[in-house]
């Protein structure tokens, strides 16, 4: 049943269009490891050089937020580094484009200012997108932001169409949030 099971997924995925995927513990030194097989992969499908930036771009701002800000941390939040939370991520293609999508747990009291945030860059355009980035990066970061905050600005930045996303409770303080982003 096992060899079944797995092959079912494998061809699910491929029929989903991944050419890579993660889930599970993922830390600064898993995500580069992984930035590797993608750069190669993107080499040996020949890919425009400035796509292949833009989605590795990508890939690398959704394994951070992914790093810093899931709930499901293997090391403690205020650890020294390397931090190690988990969560999913993929990346393929789809007619024509390329996207990349992950996965990881938060804190339900999060969601509504996420989604406000989300929702705020998603009306933007790209040269509001630009000024807000531009701006952000004059600023002190967000309370409790473990980078610079400009995250989400630069995934809305380098995609080629409005980021789509989703939550699902999964329990009483927990919900899962989805982000996608197509080059």
């Amino acid at each position: 049943m096992l060899a079944h099971e797995f092959r079912s997924f494998h061809e699910a995925s491929k029929r989903n269009g991944v050419i890579l995927s993660f889930g599970g513990d993922l830390s600064e030194n898993v995500m580069v490891s992984l930035g590797e097989v993608l750069k190669l992969r993107m080499q040996q499908a020949e890919t425009d050089a400035t796509v292949a930036k833009r989605v590795f771009s990508i890939f690398v701002e959704q394994a951070q937020n992914i790093i810093r800000y899931s709930a499901r941390k293997v090391t403690a939040a205020d650890a020294p580094l390397p931090r190690v939370s988990a969560g999913m991520i993929a990346v393929g293609a789809d007619a024509g484009r390329f996207f990349v999508v992950c996965g990881n747990e938060v804190s339900s009291a999060e969601v509504p200012a996420l989604r406000d945030r989300l929702d705020h860059l998603a009306g933007l355009s790209a040269e509001e997108l630009r000024r807000t980035y531009r701006e952000k990066l004059r600023q002190p970061p967000d309370e409790g932001s473990l980078g610079g905050s400009i995250g989400l600005i630069e995934i809305a930045r380098r995609s080629s169409a409005p980021v789509e996303y989703d939550f699902q409770e999964i329990g009483a303080d927990l919900s899962l949030f989805c982000l996608k982003a197509y080059i």
